[in-house]
């Protein structure tokens, strides 16, 4: 027999092996707006993309200046990145969301959907354990915990949870995508629950600066957890607050024990943040100008789009911050963004956040203003 006629088992992950991790998740869901996005772009006046919250705005001068001047970097950073960089997360941390915190207890990470993907992975989490993550939620709450073979659970109230088996419990606050902002009363609560049961809580809050109705408050505020991280991480991204979706700069920060875990983890992994922008970050959390002018941008296009909206004949719900209108006629929701693509506007459907948003749509307000104007247009006409 010759080398050629010799059986070989299929390689990982090639058609005919036993077992492919893309198997274990679900369809990824934007692939399923793409017939819709197709007819919304062939609408005369063009298409009113609202569906993926991306920064279509400028990035700020003084964080492209930043990058700039430290794009001769031809050495490797770290994967803990400078002690200043840290230091300067720790004081936003400390002025925007009242945590006294110091650099031992933060990491920088590549992009906060990253780690929420990876986290069980890199906790050691697998078959046996739950990750739990609310019911409307962000997808890559349950991508995070089939990666490690764990069994994801939604859930509404966190007092329904097995406490036994729940390894890691996810909050998100303001939420992705209803808007809604949970209470420091409920973020303690959330506290006294992970801490009775020994759970991990984690809590993503990378929307934390877009409040409209509500003041966000962190799970590492002193008010909320006395002072005490242990048991707590808390998830933030500059994406939104300073238009560095295409930087993927985040950070993760609380119990320094996890941490350092993590650390250590992401070191054997080359899980590093680019040295530029490292560099970038530290100038973006040193300056609250350019957040209060995007803030302001996205305030009058929330403002111009919920009116259209609800002139349409929606109803819109939560919505109390984040960079989204949750929106609803009391009706399967691809109906709706059927209707709305041959009006030339893109919307996301609120099942792609699990099955109870069947009735809803997901409305950014990241689309540029010109964009926002003739989708309000279309709206009232």
């Amino acid at each position: 027999m010759s080398t050629t006629d010799t059986p070989h088992a299929p390689l990982p992950g090639h058609p005919g092996a036993a077992r492919r991790v893309s198997d274990l998740l679900p369809v990824f869901p934007w692939d399923k707006l793409e017939p819709y996005k197709r007819t919304a772009l062939e609408h005369p006046g063009g298409i009113c993309d609202l569906s993926v919250g991306t920064p279509v705005d400028p990035v700020p001068e003084v964080i492209q200046k930043a990058l700039a001047a430290h794009s001769d970097t031809p050495g490797y950073p770290t994967v803990w990145g400078p002690l200043e960089l840290r230091r300067a997360i720790a004081g936003w941390l400390n002025r925007r969301a009242g945590a006294e915190i110091g650099p031992e207890a933060i990491l920088p990470t590549i992009g906060s959907k990253e780690l929420v993907a990876w986290l069980p992975t890199q906790l050691g989490l697998g078959p046996g354990d739950q990750v739990a993550y609310p019911r409307l939620a962000y997808p890559t709450y349950e991508v995070g915990a089939r990666l490690c073979g764990a069994e994801p659970v939604e859930y509404d109230d966190i007092a329904e949870l097995d406490g036994a088996r729940v390894r890691l419990l996810w909050l998100n606050t303001p939420s992705n995508p209803t808007g809604r902002v949970l209470s420091r009363d409920e973020l303690r609560r959330a506290v006294a629950w992970a801490r009775e049961h020994r759970v991990l809580l984690v809590s993503d809050e990378c929307y934390l600066e877009l409040g409209w109705e509500a003041d966000p408050a962190s799970v590492l505020d002193q008010e909320v957890c006395r002072g005490d991280h242990e048991g707590l991480l808390a998830v933030h991204s500059l994406s939104k607050r300073s238009n560095l979706a295409g930087y993927r700069s985040s950070f993760v920060a609380g119990d320094p024990v996890v941490i350092r875990e993590l650390l250590e983890i992401r070191k054997h992994g080359g899980m590093i943040v680019p040295a530029p922008v490292q560099a970038a970050t530290i100038a973006a959390l040193g300056d609250d100008v350019h957040v209060a002018e995007q803030k302001a941008r996205y305030a009058a296009r929330r403002t111009a789009l919920r009116g259209a909206l609800e002139a349409y004949g929606f109803r819109i719900e939560h919505s109390e911050a984040s960079l989204y209108l949750w929106a609803t006629q009391d009706r399967p929701c691809w109906e709706t963004v059927a209707e709305l693509a041959r009006l030339g506007i893109l919307v996301a459907p609120g099942d792609f956040y699990g099955p109870s948003g069947g009735q809803f749509v997901r409305v950014a307000f990241t689309a540029t203003d010109e964009r926002v104007r003739a989708a309000v247009e279309r709206l009232t006409r």
